[in-house]
């Protein structure tokens, strides 16, 4: 499920301006195919300014999201890697993102686990920073 959900979501930049544009970037193929809307972007943005750094579930990998009646049309997911981590609030640097979208509250909990069982793997952990290709990230995920 994982894999389907990213296929050509997936983007490698060398570096980025702010965790802003991150999260804008991240959001982009979503926006292109109507999956949110642009409130769901801000929406993004805001909780990280409301909540703090919540988004980041392990060092360097972040996984922004916002709830679902705040402009999401359906479940996707996009993976943005930088190569120079960009610095979110209190100097937290992040060099993944995983972009999610959900319809409903539990829309994306398989994602979700998907993705947990994934960061879980110390190894593919390591990995995932290593990455440069769409096909990559799938034979990673393959493991």
């Amino acid at each position: 499920m994982l894999k389907e959900q990213l296929i050509g979501q997936t983007m490698f930049v060398e570096a980025i301006d702010s965790w802003q544009e991150a999260i804008q970037m991240g959001a982009r193929p979503l926006l292109e195919k109507g999956i949110i809307e642009e409130s769901y972007v801000e929406a993004m943005i805001q909780n990280v300014l409301d909540n703090g750094n919540y988004i980041i579930l392990l060092p360097k990998v972040a996984m922004p999201h916002a709830r679902p009646e705040h402009g999401s049309n359906g479940i996707g997911m996009t993976f943005l890697h930088l190569k120079e981590p960009v610095m979110f609030p209190g100097e937290e640097p992040v060099e993944v993102l995983f972009t999610l979208s959900s319809d409903s509250p539990d829309g994306h909990l398989e994602l979700i686990a998907n993705l947990g069982e994934l960061l879980s793997n110390e190894e593919l952990y390591q990995k995932l920073f290593e990455v440069e290709t769409e096909q990559a990230l799938f034979d990673l995920i393959k493991e």
